[in-house]
This record gives C-alpha cells, sequence and structure tokens, in this order.
C-alpha cells in the first residue's frame, strides 16, 4: 500500500508541474538536468511529513475527472430545504462562533446580470479571515496572500442543487518544506475551520 501511495504521490507532484508546462516538457526537463524518478522521490523526502499522502489525494482526485480545478478544491452539497439566505446566515454564525472574521460578500451573478442582462443562476462569494494567521502567512512568504482572505462560494448549479466551495488548503500547508511550528498550527486551524462551518452550513447550522 505505501508503495502505491508513493507512486501517486509523485504523479500528484507531476501534475500539479505539468499543469503549468506539460508533461513532456517536465521529462524533457529531468532528462537534461539528469534527473529521474528517484531523484523526485529523494527531493519529496525532505518535504513536510504529511506531503505524500496530500499529492497522491490529489493525483486520485485529479484522475476523476482530469480536472485540476475538482482536485484543487473542497465541496459540500447543500440540504434540501435549506435556502441561498439560509446557509450564507449560517456560514457566518459558524464563522462568528470558531472566531473567524466575516470581511465581505461578492454577488458575482449580479455582476454577471448586470452585464448581460440576462438572470443568472445564483453564485457569490464570501470573505473570511483570521488576522493573526494572515499576518504569518504574509510575514513567511508574500506568495501566501495569494490565498488570501479565505473564500467560500455559494453556488446554484445547473440543475438548481445549492454547493459550497473552497479551496483545498492542504497543498499550502503540506505540499512544500514544512512551515514553521506557529505558522503550521495556525494554518491548519483555519483549515479545520474552514471545513466546519463549511460542513454546518451545508446542514443549515447555527
Amino acid at each position: 500500500m505505501r508503495f502505491i501511495v508513493n507512486i501517486l504521490a509523485i504523479i500528484g507532484l507531476i501534475t500539479v508541474i505539468g499543469i503549468g508546462i506539460g508533461y513532456s516538457k517536465v521529462n524533457g526537463m529531468l532528462a537534461e538536468s539528469g534527473m529521474n524518478i528517484n531523484d523526485i522521490k529523494n527531493m519529496m523526502s525532505e518535504l513536510d511529513a504529511e506531503a505524500m499522502e496530500t499529492y497522491a489525494d490529489f493525483a486520485k482526485k485529479f484522475m476523476v475527472n482530469k480536472d485540476p480545478g475538482d482536485a484543487m478544491v473542497w465541496k459540500f452539497p447543500v440540504d434540501e430545504g435549506v435556502s441561498i439566505d439560509d446557509v450564507k446566515e449560517s456560514l457566518k454564525s459558524l464563522a462568528t462562533e470558531h472566531n473567524f472574521l466575516f470581511v465581505g460578500e461578492s454577488p458575482f451573478y449580479k455582476q454577471v446580470e448586470a452585464v448581460t442582462g440576462k438572470p443568472y443562476r445564483h453564485l457569490s462569494f464570501l470573505s473570511f479571515c483570521d488576522v493573526k494567521v494572515g499576518m504569518q502567512m504574509a510575514d513567511y512568504n508574500d506568495a501566501y496572500t495569494a490565498f488570501m482572505p479565505c473564500r467560500i462560494s455559494v453556488i446554484e448549479d445547473k440543475t438548481g442543487k445549492l454547493w459550497l466551495y473552497s479551496m483545498n488548503l492542504d497543498l499550502m500547508i503540506h505540499g512544500g518544506k514544512e512551515l514553521p511550528a506557529e505558522l503550521k498550527a495556525g494554518a491548519i486551524k483555519v483549515r479545520d475551520t474552514l471545513l466546519a462551518i463549511m460542513e454546518g452550513a451545508s446542514h443549515g447550522e447555527f
């Protein structure tokens, strides 16, 4: 089983790279640099202890639909009977319980309607933030600000079903070298909070 996980982890890493530059180019770069799969495995041994499982999970999700978007997100179906307004208020309420700051909403569907002049299915983005962790992330690496604030999208799909989506933070937390202890603990707390409020809101909890 460990062998399979290791192979999937390598596939995941190659997939992440290949999304941007193409699998054939990855092979070419490896050949030019004199690297091989064993070199990649050795490099991954220097990463966070959960990196292998994280990339394996990414690879398994990617192979289902061959779509990186599906592999990079968390999604929760909203229970029947829970309205759009209910799920939004639930997200805000649960965020407050977890000391997670609600920092705004972007009603994208209204922008679409204003531009096209036609009705559009519901699509809005709710933003949340943990100021302390956000500051730690920015101080560690400016690139991490691209993950800020944490967004949860409330989406009515083409069949009318409601869903909650958010970026999977595990690649950021576990996908590279281990983060400093305090930052890692804070990032894990944010991840767990996001998942908790998404799951609760999907059931209309307050």
